[in-house]
């Protein structure tokens, strides 16, 4: 054996040593194997048990850091009259819009300004959308405008999709516009503008969301940008038996004495889209609410912020699939079957792929972008 060969066989044996020094640690003990509410108790005990002289410049660099939350939320303030200045830019491309969906405006044939991508080869999966697209294909060449434009990018959307009950969908055909509006008191409203119909006299049901970017002083560093802290809808006018919230149940009754027999007619809740215009009050104090509302008024709040962030401005592009809610795939991965082994050993097996994802929603998001 040379000089060379037992310097290597010297290195690895060394490496080795490090390696078991490293797994012999006691590293699973350290924060970032913890849990966050152990990790968090853990940090707290860790800094109470600095020098007096640490911990006081941990609170000088504390209060600097409650200075900087002081900014951004002015910075958000900013942020909230930008997005008010810019919708009034952004409107009238929405009217053109509307105009086009609606079918009062019939543009000339244009050219694409954009590079389209190549056609992937579907090889036989085109079978599985034979009869899904049958209503698409049944749409007249005199059709006006573009039939169930919302509808269909509602449906594309995993988070509204869910809402919608398959007795909703004859209403929200009529849905022609969905328009936002930055009101004065810091806050925006969501208009959805409906065609004449048989359900109800409204043409256009309301949802204003009220949004706070303010420090909390009882848990300052908790802040993370504007958010919203409650939410009305409004009253629908339902026409005579057409109330899409709620069904009639029958149930019979027999008296205890006599065995006679009647029929209770009443009406119950239901699940329906339009439920969306009647949330739950907000509470003063967390105290006031169950845990089904508070759920209700968490998922409300980011539909409405989904709703004026990305469906609104971007609704064409959910309709033609060129964004593509996946939120359910996240957590797909390809199989690989174990027993194939003719091409790969296993431990140089391919590693398998997520699929790609779109960005969850946050809050903080910026609209239009």
């Amino acid at each position: 054996m040379d000089a060379s060969t037992e310097g290597s066989l010297e290195t690895e044996s060394n490496n080795t040593e490090v390696d078991d020094d490293k797994s012999n640690s006691d590293c699973q003990s350290m924060p970032g194997y913890m849990s966050s509410v152990l990790r968090r108790q853990y940090l707290q005990e860790m800094v109470k048990a600095l020098p007096a002289p640490v911990q006081n410049r941990l609170v000088a660099l504390k209060n600097l850091q409650l200075e900087h939350l002081e900014i951004e939320a002015e910075f958000y303030e900013e942020v909230y009259k930008l997005e008010k200045k810019y919708q009034l830019k952004y409107q009238p491309l929405f009217d053109k819009r509307t105009e086009i969906v609606k079918g009062t405006v019939d543009p000339p044939k244009e050219e694409p300004k954009w590079k389209e991508p190549e056609d992937v080869a579907m090889e036989g999966e085109i079978d599985q959308f034979r009869d899904a697209l049958k209503e698409v294909k049944a749409i007249p060449q005199d059709a006006k405008g573009i039939p169930g434009f919302w509808l269909t990018v509602f449906r594309n959307t995993a988070i509204l999709s869910e809402m919608i009950q398959t007795h909703d969908e004859p209403a929200l055909r009529k849905l022609l516009d969905i328009v936002v509006t930055y009101d004065e008191d810091h806050s925006y409203t969501l208009e959805f503008h409906f065609d004449k119909n048989e359900y109800f006299s409204n043409t256009v049901l309301t949802k204003q969301y009220f949004l706070k970017s303010t420090v909390d002083p009882e848990d300052p560093f908790a802040f993370e940008g504007p958010e919203i802290y409650k939410c009305t809808g409004c009253t629908i006018n339902w026409e005579k038996k057409m109330n899409l919230t709620v069904k009639t149940i029958r149930k019979k009754q027999k008296h205890k004495e006599r065995g006679a027999v009647r029929t209770i007619v009443k009406q119950v809740p239901t699940d329906s889209f339009f439920n969306f215009f009647n949330p739950p009050a907000a509470p003063t104090e967390k105290e006031e609410i169950d845990d089904d509302s508070n759920q209700i008024l968490a998922t409300d709040f980011e539909i409405g912020h989904f709703l004026r962030a990305r469906v609104i401005p971007k609704a064409v592009l959910y309709y033609t699939g060129d964004i593509v809610d996946d939120e359910d795939d996240e957590d797909e991965e390809e199989d690989y079957d174990e027993n194939e082994d003719d091409e790969y050993d296993s431990d140089e097996a391919p590693k398998a792929q997520k699929k790609p994802q779109n960005k969850k929603q946050s809050p903080n998001d910026c609209p239009n972008q």
